[in-house]
């Protein structure tokens, strides 16, 4: 692939998959359609790369030399395949910007491709299907794509094992920060906060030590936007909150081992850090089901109500030297009159700005604003 970037004078591959995709719908060869020109550039780009049996062996032997090394060619080949979308990705707006609790990122989100009316068109007309279930099910894995579904023909994952399940390693296609990368279950399941949650986190950045990895809640409002298939986000990169300062020490007799403090940080956010994994999930687990049980009617905060429960975290795994950290992150996701979308969700006078959930990687510090704030 690179001498093919190098004999085209350096255009991209991106660029040339684009330039061919013009080429067939001027030639009459394919309709003017965003979705079927992504499926002819997978299908273009899939012809150069190997099946997923081989993938998983190169990507094994290189995990043998060493986990970065093993990450690092997973993730060039994504890079070159287009599976990461590289031109759509340059189009984001991203800069930094100071606050009370340090440098935060900002993102505003270009690199969605925009639907043209007659994509919204033939969607309208498109049978559905139940197959693959969802944008992150396994069986994306090499799926042609349809109008209203993303072509996944050079898509290709890792398997992993977390738990004694198996589960999947990937790339975020529309990725917002360096090796961004999606650990999802081989089940279709709704997301979950439990114990095997933390488990499975501080297991995967003990495999993959320079990577972080973190879950988003598992309620509405305080999710991400997929709650229905359970899944973790994860990448090669130091957010706002690894950088952040402390307001308070704490110390539990039972784990004197365990060194702990609340970040200074506008969400509530416990930190554990530890040389053992397993001595902080056991203080997790209990810090998580007494968040869960715990109510506080002056502050709004209602565990349980006739809607359901309301208290979750969000948590985030990552290595410290050669210690484990873990920061639990409370979150609360009721509502009021006053407030309809969220009492702890940005209120209405901030809405113009952001009105979408608090997700993982905003929690973290990358804030992720529309692209209608440059309109």
């Amino acid at each position: 692939m690179a001498r093919a970037e190098a004999a085209a004078g350096q255009t991209s591959i991106p660029e040339l998959l684009a330039q061919l995709v013009e080429d067939a719908i001027a030639r009459g060869v394919l309709e003017d359609l965003t979705d079927l020109g992504d499926i002819l550039a997978a299908d273009l780009m899939n012809v150069f790369l190997d099946k997923p049996s081989v993938i998983q062996r190169q990507f094994e032997q290189h995990y043998r030399e060493s986990p970065q090394r093993a990450t690092g060619w997973f993730y060039r080949l994504c890079q070159s395949s287009n599976d990461i979308q590289t031109l759509q990705i340059a189009r984001n707006v991203v800069y930094q910007a100071p606050s009370p609790y340090g440098v935060l990122d900002i993102t505003i989100n270009l690199s969605k491709p925009e639907k043209n009316p007659r994509d919204i068109a033939a969607a309208r007309h498109q049978r559905s299907s139940g197959y693959p279930r969802c944008l992150l099910c396994v069986e994306n894995e090499g799926y042609a794509g349809r109008i209203g579904h993303p072509a996944r023909s050079n898509h290709r994952m890792i398997q992993i094992e977390l738990g004694g399940e198996p589960w999947y390693f990937q790339y975020s296609p529309y990725a917002y920060y360096p090796e961004h990368c999606i650990i999802l279950s081989h089940e279709h399941r709704d997301m979950h906060i439990d114990r095997q949650t933390i488990t499975n986190l501080l297991t995967f950045v003990g495999r993959f030590p320079h990577y972080f990895a973190g879950s988003n809640a598992d309620l509405p409002i305080v999710g991400g936007s997929i709650l229905t298939h359970d899944h973790y986000q994860g990448g090669r990169y130091e957010l706002p909150m690894a950088r952040a300062g402390s307001t308070m020490r704490l110390s539990w007799p039972a784990w004197p081992e365990i060194e702990a403090e609340v970040l200074d940080w506008p969400m509530t956010t416990l930190r554990l850090r530890a040389a053992s994994p397993g001595i902080l999930t056991d203080l997790a687990e209990q810090i998580l089901l007494a968040w869960r049980g715990y109510t506080d009617k002056d502050a709004d905060i209602v565990a349980h109500d006739e809607q359901g429960p309301h208290n979750t975290i969000t948590p985030i795994a990552r290595r410290r030297g050669h210690a484990f950290e873990l920061d639990l992150v409370l979150r609360n996701n009721r509502q009021s009159s006053e407030h309809p979308l969220g009492i702890f969700h940005p209120h209405a006078d901030v809405h113009h700005i952001k009105k979408e959930n608090i997700g993982l990687i905003e929690v973290m510090g990358l804030a992720v604003l529309p692209a209608r704030l440059l309109t």
